[in-house]
């Protein structure tokens, strides 16, 4: 099998004298750990100091029963024909939703001009109130 000609970089021959401009320390420098032979530093080692991921302060707190939530305003559902169901299925044929999101939560930025049925996991106040003064339905799933 023969490559393309000029598509394999040659290796980078060390060692081979002055006029290779590899020669002498061979692209290593002078002394120095990684100028050892079998050098080899794990990722992060910072040659004995304080590592940075040691030195700066740990903040937050993750909630190991946290649940993701996307959120969706009632002014995208202007996608939706009226007297129609909106559930998560509907949410993420209309790229509002992604499957990965996890649970639905209604926000109500924006208007509502038609009937819907709208079901979700969670609804904030305002977005029930111009989901219901539409003429339509707010049911938690």
């Amino acid at each position: 099998m023969v490559s393309t000609p000029g598509s394999g970089k040659r290796p980078k021959r060390l060692g081979r004298g002055p006029g290779s401009g590899h020669g002498k320390t061979c692209c290593r420098g002078h002394k120095g750990q990684k100028a050892r032979s079998g050098a080899r530093l794990r990722p992060g080692f910072e040659g004995g100091q304080m590592p940075l991921k040691r030195r700066l302060p740990k903040r937050g707190f993750a909630h190991r029963k946290r649940r993701d939530v996307q959120v969706v305003n009632v002014g995208s559902f202007g996608v939706f024909g009226a007297g129609s169901i909106v559930d998560p299925g509907e949410l993420m044929k209309a790229g509002l939703a992604s499957a990965a999101g996890g649970r639905i939560k209604v926000l109500g930025k924006g208007e509502v001009d038609r009937s819907l049925t709208v079901r979700a996991h969670y609804f904030s106040a305002g977005a029930r109130e111009k989901i219901e003064s539409a003429g339509g339905r707010a049911e938690v799933i």
